[in-house]
């Protein structure tokens, strides 16, 4: 897919996109390394994979480097922003887009700790690196944004209350960033084809993908979902907050 942001538009601008190592957040960082920003690729354990994607974008010109953190982790968090900090000297643009819950052995409880809790604490400790005219972007599904009006599927629940609990806890810090100048979006956007989240439910329910396709009409792919992210990190916020990807008709008809 072609780039959505104009070559050069974020020249001398730094981004940090958590779990970016492959999906949408890998497209994401594409899109703003190819408009010209410096990006630092988080990854958890995927550090062979990560460091791969880092060589391919400087390949195409750009400027990125690998920095593997568990974001549930309060130590391997802050060692991240150290580095960024020692490397970069601060950030322009954050893109919150790692998340889960629907992995195998993992706690009970680790999609709340990943998708509210690391997420709060992944916000704070960025805001001193973050100047004013700096972006916020947190990346979310409408299955998770509207959980508390529409019915999800079961296998997807504990991962949609999670997310939303972690949009509402950063929107509570929303005027705490307005007062610093700094902007921040939630992108919601329906099931996305192509993703590890898609993947797993597919497994655990088979032709739930192809019933939600049928019934939005079309769902978008890795690389047009992460366009809007892309673009979410640089136009106007919208008056509620939100970015909508995609028909929302069956969320807020319902």
């Amino acid at each position: 897919m072609t780039n959505p942001l104009a070559q050069g538009s974020l020249n001398g601008k730094r981004a940090l996109v958590t779990g970016s190592s492959r999906g949408i957040g890998a497209d994401t960082a594409g899109y703003l390394a190819g408009a010209g920003a410096t990006v630092v690729i988080n990854y958890r354990n995927k550090e062979a994979r990560a460091l791969k994607f880092v060589a391919a974008l400087e390949a195409e010109g750009g400027t990125a480097f690998a920095i593997g953190a568990d974001l549930t982790d309060p130590v391997s968090l802050a060692a991240m922003f150290d580095e960024i900090k020692q490397k970069l000297g601060g950030l322009d643009i954050l893109v919150m887009n790692a998340s889960g819950g629907m992995e195998s052995g993992m706690a009970e409880d680790y999609a709340m700790r990943l998708n509210r809790d690391a997420q709060v604490e992944l916000l704070k400790a960025a805001l001193p690196l973050l100047a004013p005219g700096s972006r916020i972007v947190f990346v979310t599904s409408h299955q998770a944004h509207f959980i508390k009006t529409v019915e999800t599927m079961p296998e997807y629940l504990q991962v949609a209350l999670s997310k939303r609990a972690g949009e509402d806890a950063l929107r509570e810090l929303i005027p705490t960033l307005e007062q610093s100048g700094i902007g921040f979006v939630v992108v919601s956007g329906d099931m996305i084809e192509g993703t590890i989240t898609a993947t797993l439910l597919e497994r655990a329910n088979p032709g739930a993908i192809g019933q939600r396709k049928e019934a939005a009409g079309r769902l978008y792919n890795v690389s047009e979902f992460a366009a809007e992210v892309a673009l979410a990190a640089v136009e106007a916020v919208p008056s509620n907050n939100t970015r909508y990807v995609g028909d929302v008709s069956d969320f807020v008809n319902s």
